[in-house]
């Protein structure tokens, strides 16, 4: 037998064992053809990996190059998440925030059930400027003397309140909560109000708890507040006139 030695195309090497019948002439040339050959399979396989080894934009493109990189020291502009990053939730003080003179009242609340009809409005009085922290009842129990435009599912909670308007002006109902709010004139008969239409949308001071806000322009009178389609049971509000 005779041996030969070669290095294979992934770069090792490898012993040949040839039969000594093959000849005296027949083995080295054999043995120059592999060593001839196994440069080539060397740099080809170099080669190959170079090339699985590179990213193509279109392989990944959220790796394209779209600027200068930033030092991965350097901390991020103000205001400047990053793409995909989420900012930080607004962290609110512990303490109650300032608010406005006519929203002074809103964490001064007291307890007061909604009315489920107009028979029991009595009980369900607001006082304008006056926080209450209202009792709302399930939908399926209300009676409503004007439809709200947005009634509610049967597993949503409303009820009536009535507040009375002593000067002409702007009256804002704020709600701690994304409920529907109609605002009617009382009439003469129920279902003869007049519902009266808002002139602004808004919402609270971040982090007051305030969570909508409507305006109206009301004349002296006896209004009703109709709430309709909240989630839950229980709803901050108060009725303020604006300065």
């Amino acid at each position: 037998m005779t041996d030969y030695c070669h290095q294979s195309a992934s770069g090792k090497i490898a012993i040949t064992v040839a039969p000594r019948s093959i000849g005296r002439g027949v083995a080295p040339l054999l043995a120059a053809i592999l060593v001839t050959a196994a440069p080539f399979g060397t740099a080809a396989a170099q080669a190959q990996a170079q090339a699985q080894s590179r990213v193509s934009p279109e392989q990944f493109p959220m790796q394209s190059p779209v600027g200068p990189s930033p030092s991965p020291q350097a901390p991020a502009a103000h205001g400047d998440h990053g793409p995909g990053a989420m900012p930080s939730p607004m962290s609110c003080p512990s303490d109650p925030v300032d608010l406005p003179p006519e929203l002074a009242a809103w964490n001064a609340r007291k307890p007061l059930l909604a009315a489920r009809d107009t028979r029991s409005l009595s009980g369900a009085k607001l006082d304008v400027g006056k926080a209450v922290a209202g009792g709302l009842r399930p939908t399926a129990e209300l009676r409503y003397p004007q439809r709200p435009e947005k009634p509610g599912s049967s597993a949503s909670f409303g009820g009536l309140y009535t507040f009375a308007v002593a000067e002409a002006g702007s009256y804002r109902v704020a709600l701690g909560a994304a409920a529907w709010v109609d605002v009617v004139k009382a009439g003469a008969t129920v279902g003869k109000g007049s519902v009266m239409t808002s002139t602004a949308h808004g919402h609270g001071p971040d982090c007051s708890g305030i969570r909508k806000m409507v305006d109206f322009t009301l004349k002296p009178g006896t209004y009703l507040l109709q709430i309709s389609g909240n989630a839950v049971d229980r709803l901050p509000l108060l009725v303020t006139r604006l300065p």
